[in-house]
């Protein structure tokens, strides 16, 4: 899969594609498969089933996409997309996060619910209990601040406890945070979240889903939301959390995605923190300051800022004062890793010599 090509949409292959994503048993491995085999989803959409049957694909897949709600599904998301402040990013799109391009499941399709634009700046999940202490929501929001005030997205996944105290800290600075749900964006879970949902998209923010937006609280949801939230971010700090916690899965993902995994220790008598001590013994770096987090996010980058060299000779600054470019083209142009050249934005962003605007960074001039 690249994305180095990026071919228009038409509204039927845009139709045909939300027809696709409302099939049941077709996941992100199984969409790109029919892109893939068929080369639209226009065509595997009128494909005969034999076809389909021929790609190892289940009979009900091929029988349900003539289905009234398949299509009256697909006609209503494209009501939805007409609304402002509504958008759907697609995999084989420049305006896809490119981050999350590189996980070997990117969801095809993301609905989302306020700013796209902010999906390309660096971010750092948050995740934790959601029956957290009040030690830990307290912690939780002290994190959150320090990370969105230092320039961060704050990336987590609305629920109750851990999730939305980092969600509201970053509002409560006027730092930008991204909520991704394990339900479609007009059946939203849990409804105690919702206001907060609200105001995050009213304030810049976003709120984003890879499920129909019609799709129920369904328990295999979470886990895939999750892969979500670690494949958008840098890193993962995991606030608070028990060993049978759904914040360890985010973390197991994270460092299968080649993120840096993050946790906060607590209380050996405490039963919220021994999943961040099982991390911990599992080689995620032990966080008790933000210093910690921008410490570990320096040894990401090719040159160390902060050992004085010039910024003038800095390699992504000589490329942007070339020239805006988003990350994804940054990352291409120099030869680094995505995740070093965001590292390295954050600090030059902090530092006060880059600015992303749009999507795309520009340098600062003085």
């Amino acid at each position: 899969m690249t994305l180095s090509v990026y071919t228009p949409v038409s509204p039927a292959e845009l139709e045909a594609r939300l027809r696709l994503h409302r099939l049941p048993d077709i996941g992100p491995k199984r969409f790109l498969k029919l892109l893939e085999a068929f080369g639209s989803a226009s065509k595997a959409i009128s494909a005969p089933a034999s076809a389909w049957r021929s790609l190892g694909l289940p009979a009900a897949c091929a029988e349900a996409r003539r289905c009234p709600d398949v299509r009256d599904g697909a006609s209503h998301a494209m009501r939805w997309l007409e609304r402002p402040g509504q958008h759907l990013l697609m995999w084989d799109q420049a305006d896809y996060p490119a981050l999350l391009a590189q996980i070997p499941d990117p969801p095809p399709l993301l609905f989302v619910a306020g700013d796209p634009l902010i999906l390309e700046r660096p971010q750092l999940a948050m995740v934790g209990s959601r029956r957290a202490s009040r030690p830990g929501m307290d912690t939780a929001a002290a994190f959150s601040r320090s990370l969105a005030g230092a320039g961060f997205v704050i990336t987590s996944g609305l629920a109750l406890g851990i999730d939305a105290a980092a969600h509201q800290a970053a509002l409560d600075v006027g730092g930008l945070t991204v909520g991704v749900l394990g339900t479609g964006l007009e059946n939203f879970y849990p409804q105690r979240n919702r206001r907060l949902a609200d105001a995050m998209i009213a304030s810049g923010s976003a709120v984003l889903s890879e499920f129909p937006l019609d799709a129920g609280p369904s328990a295999s949801n979470f886990p895939r939301r999750n892969r979500i939230i670690s494949g958008l971010s840098l890193g993962v700090l995991v606030v608070e959390a028990s060993v049978a916690s759904g914040s360890l899965i985010t973390a197991r993902l994270a460092a299968e995605q080649g993120r840096e995994v993050y946790a906060i220790p607590g209380s050996i008598h405490h039963p919220g923190a021994r999943g961040c001590h099982q991390l911990i013994r599992d080689g995620a770096v032990l966080v008790e300051t933000i210093e910690h987090i921008l410490e570990a996010l320096r040894g990401w980058q090719q040159v160390p800022l902060s050992t004085g060299t010039p910024q003038a000779d800095h390699p992504l600054l000589a490329l942007l004062h070339a020239a805006p470019h988003t990350s994804y083209a940054l990352a291409d142009s120099c030869g680094w890793a995505l995740p070093k050249v965001l590292a390295a934005l954050t600090e030059l962003e902090m530092d006060g010599h880059a600015v992303c605007e749009n999507g795309r960074w520009f340098a600062r001039v003085s």
